[in-house]
């Protein structure tokens, strides 16, 4: 079968599915019809249909062919009204849990894969090249505070691709992008002041606001299109929120992608309420089937600072991560001088040859295709087996967002999980208000080995 045939007609099929060339209920053109209009063989029609099946986005009816589902309401934690007010968070034992254990992403944490993929070995080669360059004493001096000037100018070159103008000497290095997010929220805010964030949500954000003692108010987020912007409004309203932290490409928990209008309206609201927005944009470079912009490149009033790092997209020990200060940049700049000092010069300078011969945009092409075959693999073990569960389908990122019946309890069955090895990442630690019980965050970073399939199962018969 020719993988590149199945999956052009896999895009074509869901493009006119997202565009509504379909309507809801509509049966889509036979198999028949699709081989002769697109030159291709059945098994390639039935190859792509099956895929779309998993990702419930068609139905099959037995001797009738397949069809688009009915449409359904659109998820969200709650109603679009004034929510809750502002309050002081404490962060989850069971979060601190998950993250001694390295079991972030990953069923199994003590399970090991095989080798590291070329690309791997590659940086690892130019980390050490760029050890090996360092002449006389040049190993005890500090890096200067913004980082590596070269390293800047790669990634400024990245974000244009992505249709984001930005200058290399409008970024700063950081130690990851959680410590990027701790700079942009000490930049913008002081204890006790209101900062608004997406429920469900990141919970290392919470993490850091329970940190800097802000106060937190939670607005609900659909589980497909991010951020509800009307809600977000009627508690603009209501509170003096100084700063809202989003992640409009593919966020976690729920993989879901904010609409170019959503995200025009989102900036709108930052001008007239005078708000900063702080752009999570981790997996802004992983969407599998087209790029997408950060919410930066349409910012025209210097309002969103961008936060990101490479701990999703390559490696997570290279702890290189990158901040946008927009109108906050210079502060930004001494923040890290308090709260880092300086970056690494060796590694920054191993990735920056690594981004710039081009072995960056190798291995992220290659990678974004097996997340998205373990993404595929996940989706048709789920529809399979999980009559019970409702998912979400993300077109980029690393993990999806289960539902499961109202009666289950993520948190009970993470504890009776944790005696067997097994590691699920529950719902309620993506919400300071308790909410989320009967969901759980499914990642699909790792590949789906005969192991992690056991502990799919056990994980059913626990729910069961």
């Amino acid at each position: 079968m020719n993988n590149f045939r199945y999956l052009e007609l896999e895009t074509w099929l869901r493009e006119g599915i997202t565009n509504g060339r379909w309507k809801s209920g509509a049966r889509l053109p036979s198999i028949r019809q699709l081989c002769e209009d697109h030159k291709v063989s059945k098994a390639t029609v039935q190859h792509a249909l099956h895929r779309l099946e998993a990702q419930r986005l068609v139905i099959a009816k037995p001797k009738s062919g397949y069809f688009i589902p009915h449409e359904r309401a659109v998820k969200v934690s709650s109603k679009a009204q004034v929510t809750n007010a502002p309050t002081l968070i404490t962060v989850s034992d069971v979060l601190i849990d998950v993250m001694s254990k390295n079991a972030a992403f990953d069923l199994m944490p003590s399970f090991v894969d095989g080798e590291k993929p070329s690309s791997i070995v590659a940086l690892n080669r130019s980390l050490t090249r760029a050890l090996r360059r360092q002449k006389g004493h040049l190993h005890q001096y500090y890096d200067v505070p913004a980082g590596d000037i070269h390293l800047r100018k790669q990634l400024a070159e990245m974000m244009h691709r992505r249709d984001c103008a930005a200058q290399p000497e409008e970024l700063c290095i950081t130690n990851g992008c959680q410590h990027a997010l701790f700079l942009a929220l000490m930049a913008t805010c002081q204890a006790g002041d209101v900062v608004a964030v997406e429920s469900p949500g990141f919970y290392g954000a919470l993490q850091l606001l329970e940190q800097l003692q802000l106060k937190v108010i939670e607005i609900p987020a659909s589980y497909t299109t991010g951020i509800d912007i009307a809600a977000l409004e009627s508690n603009l309203n209501v509170w003096p929120i100084k700063a809202i932290i989003v992640t409009p490409n593919f966020s976690t928990p729920t993989g879901s992608l904010m609409p170019n209008d959503n995200r025009i309206k989102l900036l709108a609201l930052a001008e007239k309420f005078d708000i900063a927005v702080i752009e999570d944009d981790i997996y802004g470079e992983m969407g599998f089937h087209s790029a997408t912009q950060p919410l930066a490149a349409l910012d025209e009033h210097s309002r969103v600072i961008s936060c990101s790092s490479f701990s999703k997209s390559l490696s997570r020990d290279l702890r290189v991560g990158w901040i946008k200060g927009a109108r906050w940049h210079e502060k930004i700049i001494k923040l890290k001088l308090i709260t880092q000092l300086a970056s690494s010069s060796s590694t920054q300078q191993g990735l920056c040859d690594y981004i710039a011969d081009g072995s960056y945009h190798l291995y992220l092409r290659r990678q974004k295709q097996t997340l998205l075959q373990q993404r595929d693999q996940l989706l048709t073990y789920l529809c399979q087996n999980w009559s019970f569960a409702d998912y979400t389908v993300p077109e980029g990122g690393i993990s999806l967002w289960v539902t499961l019946p109202e009666h289950c309890d993520t948190m009970q069955l993470y504890s009776q999980l944790s005696r067997s090895g097994i590691t699920i990442i529950p719902g309620p630690i993506f919400s300071i208000s308790n909410q989320f019980k009967s969901n759980l965050r499914l990642s699909f970073n790792h590949q789906w080995t005969e192991e992690r399939i056991k502990a799919l199962n056990v994980l059913k018969k626990y729910i069961a």
